[in-house]
């Protein structure tokens, strides 16, 4: 059997920490479920009938789904593009000043451990395939592969179902019921639903899953409080 090639394995207990698809998921979870389960409450505590709080919530899933998913295209898109402006000036000074520029690349390598004849002799080699010459600048430079830049459009449609689904959650006890057996049923859902989140975070980052949930359940408390308490005074000053 053909031996693996032990270089392009990825070592055991290591993730991705460039996962901006991951984030895009996660974070478009918690933000609709912490939006949405505030604003829910903030009706529900005005004291509107439930058809108001149920048209408020679909109507808070739907605009805060849509600005979710078109910030994040805008902001992986402009990130991808000037990465790429930064590849094209790199690949324009391996073009124009290579000598100087495998000067600087084993420099580099000497910076890492290596010995200045090894180093010379390895940035000599990698200077002679001009795509090989940028993916290590990019990598060394810049911090970026270039074959690995994220997908706008994909982190945009994952924002866009994420949030929806964490915005919906709060949104169903209002269908089942109405009043403060649905308010109960919406806080209790999002702090529940927040706690998962969070433990799941935690779990992936390696940190205390305990704390983690307990941190995103407490943040949504917070921001229920805090709607919750300006319903109340807008609901009485209305009556």
């Amino acid at each position: 059997m053909a031996k693996q090639d032990r270089r392009s394995e990825p070592h055991d207990g290591h993730r991705s920490v460039s996962g901006g698809l991951a984030r895009a998921t996660v974070f478009g979870i918690n933000d609709g479920l912490v939006s949405n389960v505030s604003l829910i409450l903030g009706f529900a505590s005005a004291g509107v009938d439930a058809g108001y709080v149920r048209l408020a919530g679909i109507a808070g899933a739907v605009a805060g789904a849509i600005s979710m998913a078109a910030g994040e295209w805008v902001s992986i898109s402009s990130q991808n593009d000037l990465i790429r402006r930064e590849l094209d000036l790199e690949l324009a000074e391996l073009r124009e000043n290579t000598e100087h520029e495998t000067e600087e690349l084993a420099a580099m390598y000497e910076s890492h451990g290596m010995g200045a004849d090894s180093a010379a002799t390895a940035a000599a080699e990698v200077m002679r395939t001009p795509e090989a010459a940028l993916a290590v600048h990019a990598r060394e430079e810049l911090g970026v592969d270039p074959g690995s830049l994220p997908s706008a459009t994909v982190a945009a449609v994952l924002s866009l179902i994420a949030f929806t689904v964490g915005a919906l959650m709060p949104v169903v006890p209002w269908y089942l019921g109405s009043g403060t057996g649905a308010g109960v049923a919406s806080l209790a859902i999002g702090i529940l639903a927040a706690a998962v989140v969070g433990a799941v975070v935690g779990r992936y980052a390696d940190r205390s899953v305990p704390w983690s949930a307990v941190r995103q359940a407490l943040i949504v408390i917070v921001a229920c409080a805090i709607t919750w308490g300006i319903g109340r005074l807008v609901g009485v000053n209305l009556s």
